[in-house]
């Protein structure tokens, strides 16, 4: 009995010493593994490889290992927790070519470019769901060159845009736009709302006043009008910017055509002003823009709706030949207004020895001017639609 009773009350003197032993040797685990850094490691991807940007400055002791499944990296440099050794193990998601896979030293980062096995779109990177903290999404990277044999670089954000908004609102928690995508919503709803007020102004107006507000058109909603238009000019800016697809030589005609009918030819003569012509203008602008600019937001959402599409297309049929009689209209009747005001012309002699006449310069504008310039965007637009609208293409765009 007296020696059952001295192995018990050793066994609890010593429990406590193993349970102090166990806490110490576990919390130096725990240690070791808090003081295993891991660099911010940045992913794009094609389908047919991998880059990885490892922020890593002035690496030293460069260890890296590809396999056939998984990257092991180690490596001692200034990283996010300043000079520190880092490593990182990623098994991923499929099998690469490890052979193919390779690395470089670039500034203050290390590329890693790794070839899969199959060409194939990777859901993720790793094999688990779960993805380590320092494993970021390199969004700049998704604008590469694809294949340098292409005549163009492909826009993967274009090719896969419904992976990389998943991949961003993963990563983020919501979908983050370009500046780019940002300024054209903005911009395009802006004109639309603008248009939509000068429509909704003279509607309202005519229903209320009858034809007596015809005269007083441009009284109600030409400064509106000034304003939208002048902004039209940065349409010009946007395919120079790549912002729009296109040659800026179409926007450029018609938005420089507008002006000069809006500032010059009604602006600068009062008379003109009252014209019932002015009214009928300005219906048709706002007819065209109000069906436009939503058909722009629809496109820059990829949310293409088919009958707004046909509108786009198909409106300016009857309502561009109405917009160009109408602006041929206010120019011949501003000819015997600018004869008899001299508006603008200058006579001989003058210190420059120079001389302009506004009605025959007027008279050159309608013929050199208007209609083979009305001929070439009629034209550009006829092309447009039967690319749009034709029959494949339309059929799609309505079961989209």
């Amino acid at each position: 009995m007296p020696d059952l009773k001295n192995k018990i009350s050793m066994t609890l003197k010593d429990q406590p010493q193993q349970k102090l032993e166990i806490m110490q040797a576990n919390y130096s685990n725990s240690k070791s593994i808090l003081q295993q850094l891991s660099p911010f490691v940045y992913w794009a991807q094609t389908e047919k490889q991998i880059t990885l940007k490892i922020e890593l400055k002035d690496a030293k002791g460069l260890h890296i290992e590809f396999t056939s499944n998984a990257l092991n990296f180690k490596a001692k440099g200034y990283g996010a927790r300043g000079l520190n050794e880092y490593q990182f193990y990623i098994e991923f998601y499929a099998l690469i070519n490890s052979e193919e896979s390779y690395f470089r030293v670039i500034d203050s980062k290390i590329e890693c470019i790794i070839k899969k096995s199959e060409k194939s779109w990777w859901p993720r990177l790793v094999a688990t769901p779960q993805k380590p903290h320092w494993l970021k999404i390199d969004f700049d990277r998704w604008h590469i060159e694809d294949d340098r044999l292409d005549e163009k670089p492909r826009d993967i954000r274009q090719d896969y845009y419904r992976e990389y908004e998943r991949l961003q609102k993963e990563e983020i928690g919501y979908i983050k736009e370009s500046t780019k995508t940002v300024y054209m919503v903005f911009y395009n709803f802006a004109q639309f709302i603008g248009y939509l007020y000068i429509l909704c102004v003279i509607c309202i107006l005519y229903y209320r006043d009858g034809p007596d507000v015809i005269s007083k058109t441009y009284e109600y909603v030409g400064n509106a009008m000034k304003f939208v238009q002048l902004l039209q000019f940065l349409e010009v800016l946007h395919p120079i910017f790549g912002y729009t697809k296109g040659s800026p030589l179409i926007p450029l005609a018609q938005v420089m055509g507008r002006n000069f009918v809006l500032f010059l030819m009604i602006e600068w003569e009062e008379r003109m002003q009252t014209k019932p012509v002015v009214f009928y203008l300005f219906i048709i602008w706002s007819l065209v823009e109000v069906i436009r600019y939503p058909y722009y937001l629809t496109a820059i959402a990829k949310m293409p709706l088919a009958f707004l599409t046909w509108m786009r297309y198909t409106i300016w049929i009857p309502l561009y030949p109405m917009g160009i009689l109408c602006e041929g209209i206010i120019i011949l009747r501003n000819i015997p207004y600018f004869e008899e005001t001299k508006r603008f012309s200058v006579e001989m002699p003058n210190q420059f020895n120079f001389a302009f006449d506004m009605p025959t310069f007027l008279k050159i504008y309608l013929l050199g001017f208007l209609l083979p310039g009305s001929y070439m965007l009629v034209t550009h637009m006829a092309k447009s639609r039967a690319m749009k609208l034709g029959k494949k293409r339309f059929i799609r765009a309505a079961n989209d």
